[in-house]
């Protein structure tokens, strides 16, 4: 039979099984072989192949150098030849019909009416077996099966990513709920003390008045008391009078004002809003998404939002990101700012990057939730891409915090993160680096020095498996695999001085044609266009940076040179 020798078999399978020096297994001790001798059948460590060369000198042992030569493992032979379905049975047989070996419980069990069975025996006779050939196709199917897996791997991480991004929009969607309620009940507390206010007044001055009355009458009486035996006619007159008036002012006040039904303050309920939250099933409906992403997107409504700060005349917002909570990031290279927008893309929060080497904020990645990585590089390059900076920022109670800065020995262009990778466009090459604390560069995936700017902006598949990078000065997009190879190009005159570049969560790939006043759809291979989303007549002037925003399901565009972005909202 056909054997395997014991190279072909990986370090890391549990199928590897040392052989043992015979000698030492004949004294219970387990010493592994480091030679064999076909003439002995037999293995023999370090120690035992000196005596076994004294005493058998024309013997030539194999030491492990010459592994091919050595018979193979008595384990690896069981697996070879055991039953996969019946362990304790060896195959015997072929099944031609069904190209299957068996045993000969599985041939009376499953294979009784199969035309041909043949026994192996017979078989090998006639059948010329090319090993080599049978690795190539191992080792190419593992890397198929390396590749699904890692694709799968990928594809879990997009579904816990998107668990993660609706688990929090469950979250809002609860606070927008409990922060209705709060303004109901302030509202109705509100209501509650207005009435207590209110009837609380009048008793409060006839209470104020009867303390008044009272004060006063009992300083007649008392007045009255001392002048009663006094023989003092004119006072006794004059007290007399008061004490009429008074007793007076009281009655009046009595039969006018005195509030003589007691009030109670009652609150009845809006029962309609518990009947309405019991009979909800939820705060929503949790649906099952499958991505698509060559599925073409529509647009609807636009609007336009200024994103200017005070003082600024316009802006160029070079890129796009969308945070977890709806705020925007953006990198404003005209005011050499990096800005946050409120999900409704007011600016909440702003900070410079401007210093003395002239530096502008370019390319944004998200690293966590709340911690982003921004591209900074000199505005004038001299004709040349010099070193560049990438700043990471976090994002703090709506506030933009500068955190710690990596230099590289290159021109810093677009960046994109993905599963601790970092991937970073120079201007005319395209690096991949592991993303920790520092950068450490991995490879050099592609670079073209035909031109300036061939290697613009970069973007990645969700699966990670295709990269998109736009030569805007070649007005085209290329596709490459996760290795740096080409795997498509992209050109169309419609479409010219491609700049903007991005990939929806869904794999949909976005791309702004700045001279040609477009946004365009190409399919996820990268070869074709789906469609174009929108033109001048939508409102696009110079669109440099593109984005969908999955919080709204819209699309957001920058311009070069304008005082706003663009929202697009998808149908």
């Amino acid at each position: 039979m056909a054997t395997f020798s014991q190279p072909t078999i990986e370090s890391g399978s549990d199928m590897v099984q040392d052989f043992l020096c015979s000698t030492c297994e004949e004294k219970k001790l387990e010493e592994s072989a480091d030679y064999y001798c076909e003439s002995c059948v037999k293995f023999f460590c370090r120690k035992c192949i000196d005596l076994h060369d004294q005493l058998f000198t024309q013997h030539s042992p194999h030491g492990r150098g010459d592994m091919k030569k050595w018979p193979v493992a008595k384990k690896m032979e069981d697996f070879l030849l055991k039953c996969d379905v019946h362990k304790e049975e060896n195959n015997e047989m072929f099944c031609e019909d069904h190209s299957q070996l068996c045993c000969n419980k599985c041939a009376i069990l499953n294979h009784r009416t199969c035309k041909t069975v043949i026994l192996l025996s017979d078989l090998v006779k006639n059948t010329r077996t090319d090993l080599k050939q049978v690795s190539v196709t191992i080792q190419t199917t593992l890397a198929k099966l390396k590749e699904l897996q890692e694709n799968q791997e990928d594809s879990i991480q997009t579904l816990l990513s998107s668990y993660d991004e609706q688990l929090h929009k469950i979250q809002e969607n609860r606070k927008k709920i409990i922060a209705a309620l709060n303004k109901l009940e302030q509202k109705a507390m509100q209501e509650l003390k207005d009435t207590l206010t209110k009837l609380q007044a009048p008793l409060d001055r006839d209470i104020d008045k009867c303390s008044t009355l009272q004060d006063e009458l009992k300083q007649l009486g008392e007045a009255i008391h001392n002048i009663g035996d006094k023989n003092k006619q004119e006072l006794s007159l004059i007290a007399s009078i008061k004490c009429k008036d008074k007793i007076q002012q009281f009655e009046k006040y009595q039969k006018e004002n005195f509030v003589e039904v007691k009030s109670s303050i009652s609150f009845q309920p809006n029962n309609e809003i518990v009947e309405y939250l019991s009979k909800l099933s939820g705060l929503g409906m949790t649906l099952t998404v499958m991505q698509n992403p060559d599925k073409v997107i529509r647009i609807d409504r636009k609007s336009e939002y200024d994103v200017r700060t005070k003082g600024e005349l316009k802006c160029t917002i070079r890129d796009i990101c969308v945070l977890s909570s709806g705020q925007v990031l953006v990198t404003d290279t005209f005011n050499s700012n990096i800005k946050l927008l409120s999900q409704t893309y007011q600016v909440v929060s702003h900070c410079s990057v401007s210093d003395p080497q002239l530096n502008e904020p370019l390319g944004i990645c998200q690293i966590t939730p709340s911690e982003f990585g921004i591209a900074v590089s000199p505005k004038d390059t001299h004709g040349g891409f010099p070193p560049s900076k990438i700043l990471f920022i976090k994002v703090n109670n709506s506030q933009l915090v500068k955190d710690r800065i990596l230099k590289f020995q290159h021109y810093c262009h677009s960046i994109v993160y993905q599963k601790g990778n970092l991937f970073v466009t120079s201007g005319t090459a395209l690096f991949k680096y592991k993303l920790s604390d520092t950068c450490t560069l991995v490879s050099k995936l592609h670079e073209d020095k035909s031109d300036k700017k061939t290697v613009s902006r970069c973007a990645v598949s969700p699966t990670g498996d295709k990269l998109y990078i736009t030569s805007p000065k070649q007005h085209k997009l290329l596709t490459l695999a996760k290795d740096g190879s080409i795997l498509a190009t992209f050109m169309d005159p419609a479409v010219t001085f491609l700049t903007g570049l991005h990939v929806t969560p869904a794999g949909q790939v976005l791309v702004c044609g700045r001279d040609s006043k477009n946004i365009i759809q190409v399919d996820s291979k990268g070869s074709m266009k789906l469609a174009t989303l929108a033109t001048q007549r939508d409102g696009v002037k110079r669109p440099i940076s593109v984005c969908y925003n999955r919080i709204t399901d819209s699309i957001i565009v920058g311009q070069w040179e304008h005082k706003k972005i663009l929202v697009y909202k998808v149908k």
